[in-house]
């Protein structure tokens, strides 16, 4: 048996290696390395304790020096995604030098997407009766987690960084069940409410004070096209004030949902809407009859 159990294995370590000749895409790029997905989520990480310090850092602001604090914390978080920026580029052989100035115009844009956020806080405590406090939303809602990986993923998508914007959003969506492309569009004042299941697609434009509950999707149409379709608009566009109940698919990138419009719970949508509408499902007839002893 022991004998038996060395040559299956020598004669599958042959199979395996030779898959390793035949097909580059298994070892990826001779002398290149993909950026480190465990040193990309400590990132994000740290910017949560940045954005955040009250929830998720022991440091104290009130009594401390918070410039200090968050200058040093910005030292280091620039030169982690610097070097994760520059592996992403020169892996997909495009020019590392700009890698610096990408790190450098995310971190400019961290006091902007502070305020987003705070708006998506206040937003999930002015739509969730359930919510006790915007401390508790902050703390423990998935869809406000959710919303700011998006965000700081979506500054370094339009910068075209390959490869980590999609990782920061799968790792939200692995936690959350919120599926969320770094390429969507999205204004202040956004709430998920529950959220498993959420998905919006890349090219999705959405406005402001738009609410969206779980199971919706903002997807594409499905075509055999395929890359054809890379960079074209796929998703829908809600525009301003729109509630979308659970379970509802909207698809399609000539679909516009108008604004102050509100989605009934499990809507199938591929055409657009005009603002102010209401749109409900008819209910299926609901039949029950009594067990005989």
């Amino acid at each position: 048996m022991e004998k038996e159990t060395k040559q299956s294995i020598e004669r599958v370590a042959k199979q395996i290696a030779a898959q390793y000749e035949n097909n580059d895409l298994l070892c990826g790029r001779e002398g290149l390395r993909l950026p480190d997905r465990n040193v990309v989520i400590g990132i994000l990480k740290d910017l949560r304790r940045l954005m955040f310090p009250g929830y998720f850092s022991d440091v104290d602001m009130k009594n401390g020096l918070p410039e200090y604090f968050v200058g040093d914390n910005l030292i280091k978080i620039g030169a982690a995604l610097t070097k994760q920026v520059e592996k992403a580029l020169a892996y997909c052989k495009k020019e590392v030098g700009c890698a610096e100035q990408i790190s450098r115009e995310f971190i400019e844009a961290l006091p902007r997407l502070q305020g987003l956020l705070l708006k998506d806080v206040q937003a999930g405590f002015d739509g969730d009766p359930a919510a006790k406090s915007k401390e508790g939303v902050i703390f423990s809602y998935p869809g406000l987690y959710a919303v700011y990986v998006y965000r700081l993923a979506h500054e370094l998508y339009i910068r075209e960084v390959p490869f980590i914007p999609r990782i920061m959003t799968e790792y939200a969506h692995s936690r959350t069940g919120i599926d969320i492309n770094s390429g969507a569009r999205i204004g202040e004042y956004f709430f998920i409410d529950h959220g498993t299941g959420v998905v919006i697609g890349e090219t999705t434009d959405i406005g402001d004070h738009v609410k969206l509950y779980q199971g919706v999707t903002l997807g594409a149409l499905s075509t055999r096209k395929g890359q054809e379709l890379r960079d074209k608009k796929r998703h829908p566009t809600i525009e301003d004030n729109v509630t979308i109940y659970a379970n509802s698919t909207i698809l399609g990138g000539e679909t516009v949902i108008g604004h102050d419009s509100v989605i009934s719970g499990n809507a199938f949508i591929v055409e657009s809407v005009p603002a102010g509408t209401k749109v409900s499902v008819k209910n299926p007839e609901l039949k029950m009859s009594t067990k005989k002893n």
